[in-house]
C-alpha cells in the first residue's frame, strides 16, 4: 500500500487537538454551526420526511434525528438521515480546491456516533478536523471522472477516517477502516443534479452511515486488500491516483480552512456569475421587470448548468438561468428566494428564458486558480452594464464575514428553534471543545425547539 496513505492514517489517529492551531479550531466550529443550520432547514423537505417516516418505523435507538419530534434512531441511520437532510437544500460547505463537501458528509455521523458513545466535544472537534483533512487530501490525489459527483467518494473515506478517530482506533486499524470503506465508495453522477434526481443526496448521507460502520467492520476483524484505496480511486471510481501530494504540508495546511461557505442556495460554480449579476443590476438600479436580456459567459463546468426549465426544486439549484432570475426578480438567491414557489413564479419563468449562458474558453483556462464569470445586463430602455467576477464571495480567497455565516445559521435554524434556542445553541457550539458529551447539543435542541417541532409532523400532512 502507498506509504502516504499509511502516514495519513497515522496523522488522523495520533494528532492531538493541541497540535491544531486555535484559529483552525475556531473556524471548524463556525463550519459546525453552519452545517447544523443547514441540516435543520433541510429536514422539512418532503422526500426527506418521507424517508424518515419509513426508516424510523423500524429504527433502533441511541442517536437523535434532527427533525420535528426529535425522533431516535440507531446511530448509523440517524447520521444518514441528517446528512440527506443537509444535502437537500444545496447550502452546505465545500472545499475550494477539491470536489469535496466534507462537513455535511462527516459531521452528521460524528454527532450521531458521538451521542451514542457519549464522546466529548474535544473528540468530535478533533475527528472533524482530521477526518476532513484526510478525505480532502485523498480527493485531491484522485483524478475525478467527468460525470462523477463527489458525494460518497473522497468524503466517504474522510468519514471513515473521522469515525475511526472518534472511536480511538490506532493507526493500523484506522488504515484498515479506511481501506474497508474503499469498497463502499459510491458512483453518483452530476446528471442527477441537472435532472433533479434527489437520489444524489442519499449518496451524501451514506458517508455518515459509513462513518459508523467502517470502524465497526475493522474492529470486528474484517480485512481489506492493501491497495484498496489506490485501486478504487485510480481504476474503479476515478481515473488515476497520484499519492505523492497527499502529505504535502500535512499538519501545517488545514483543509477545513481551504473551503467555501454558502449563502446562495445553489451549486457553487455559478456563484461568480451571480456576484457579477448582482453588481450589474445595482449599477443600473434595475428591477427584474426592466431587464430585456442577460448574457453570462463563464467557465465550462458552470456553463453546463444552463437549463432554463428545471423540472423540480432540486434541479433548480443547478440552473444558472433560474437562480439568476430569482436574484433579479426577488433580490436574493438565498434559501427563502430559491424555493418551491420560484418555479411557478411567472416573472421568474419569463426572465430565465431571456438569460443566455455560454462557456468562454479563456475563462475556462483560468480554472482552478479562478472560477470566473462575466455578465452583461441589457435593459428595455437600452442601457447596459457589464461586470466580472474572479473569486466569488464565500470562497476562502474572498470569504464571507463570520457574522454573515452566523446570521445564516439563525435564519435557517429558526424553523426549528426558539429565539433563545438560537442563542443557546450558538453559544454551545462556540465552546464545543468543552462539551462532556454530544448529548449537550441534543439536549439544547430538544429543550429550545419551537412548538411545531416538539412533536413529529403527521404522515401526509
Amino acid at each position: 500500500m502507498a506509504r502516504e496513505i499509511e502516514e495519513l492514517a497515522r496523522f488522523v489517529a495520533e494528532t492531538t487537538l493541541e497540535q491544531v492551531p486555535l484559529e483552525v479550531q475556531r473556524y471548524a466550529k463556525l463550519v459546525v454551526l453552519d452545517t447544523i443550520g443547514v441540516i435543520l432547514a433541510g429536514a422539512s423537505r418532503p422526500e426527506v420526511r418521507g424517508l424518515r417516516e419509513r426508516l424510523n418505523a423500524t429504527a433502533g435507538t441511541g442517536a437523535t434525528v434532527f427533525a420535528p419530534g426529535w425522533p431516535a434512531g440507531d446511530p448509523r441511520t440517524a447520521a444518514m438521515l441528517n446528512g440527506i437532510a443537509g444535502r437537500s437544500i444545496e447550502l452546505g460547505e465545500g472545499n475550494r480546491y477539491v470536489s469535496y463537501q466534507g462537513a455535511m458528509q462527516i459531521l452528521p455521523g460524528l454527532l450521531s456516533v458521538g451521542e451514542w458513545e457519549r464522546r466529548s466535544g474535544r473528540e468530535i472537534l478533533s475527528a472533524l478536523i482530521l477526518g476532513y483533512d484526510a478525505g480532502a487530501r485523498l480527493g485531491a490525489a484522485m483524478k475525478t471522472r467527468p460525470l462523477a459527483h463527489q458525494n460518497g467518494q473522497a468524503a466517504l473515506l474522510g468519514a471513515a477516517a473521522a469515525g475511526s478517530r472518534l472511536r480511538a482506533l490506532d493507526a493500523a486499524d484506522t488504515s484498515r477502516a479506511m481501506r474497508i470503506a474503499a469498497t463502499l465508495v459510491l458512483t453518483p453522477s452530476y446528471n442527477n443534479a441537472v435532472a433533479g434526481a434527489t437520489t444524489l443526496n442519499v449518496a451524501g448521507g451514506m458517508s455518515g452511515f459509513v462513518l459508523g460502520l467502517a470502524p465497526d467492520l475493522a474492529l470486528a476483524g474484517f480485512t481489506a486488500q492493501d491497495d484498496a484505496i489506490e485501486e478504487a480511486l485510480s481504476s474503479l471510481v476515478g481515473d488515476g491516483f497520484a499519492p505523492a501530494g497527499v502529505l504535502e504540508q500535512l499538519g501545517i495546511r488545514w483543509e477545513i480552512t481551504r473551503n467555501w461557505l454558502r449563502l446562495r442556495a445553489c451549486c457553487n460554480p455559478i456563484y461568480a456569475a451571480l456576484d457579477a449579476l448582482e453588481e450589474a443590476i445595482a449599477a443600473l438600479g434595475a428591477k427584474g421587470e426592466d431587464i430585456e436580456r442577460i448574457d453570462i459567459a463563464t467557465f465550462e463546468f458552470a456553463a453546463v448548468m444552463r437549463n432554463p426549465d428545471p423540472p423540480n426544486y432540486f434541479a433548480s439549484k443547478y440552473s444558472l438561468p433560474h437562480v439568476a432570475a430569482c436574484l433579479a426578480v426577488r433580490g436574493s438567491a438565498g434559501h427563502e428566494a430559491v424555493d418551491d414557489s420560484a418555479l411557478q413564479d411567472p416573472e421568474i419563468a419569463a426572465l430565465r428564458h431571456r438569460i443566455h449562458v455560454s462557456a468562454d474558453p479563456a475563462l475556462t483556462a483560468r480554472v482552478p486558480a479562478s472560477k470566473p464569470a462575466r455578465v452583461t445586463v441589457s435593459l428595455k430602455d437600452g442601457r447596459q452594464a457589464t461586470r466580472s467576477c474572479d473569486s466569488p464571495r464565500g470562497d476562502c480567497l474572498n470569504p464571507y464575514d463570520a457574522s454573515e455565516i452566523r446570521q445564516k445559521f439563525r435564519q435557517l435554524a429558526s424553523t426549528a428553534l426558539t429565539s433563545r434556542g438560537l442563542d443557546e445553541v450558538e453559544r454551545a457550539i462556540d465552546r464545543l471543545e468543552h462539551w462532556t458529551s454530544a448529548s449537550e447539543l441534543v439536549d439544547l435542541l430538544r429543550r429550545h425547539s419551537r412548538a411545531d417541532w416538539k412533536s413529529p409532523i403527521a404522515p401526509g400532512s
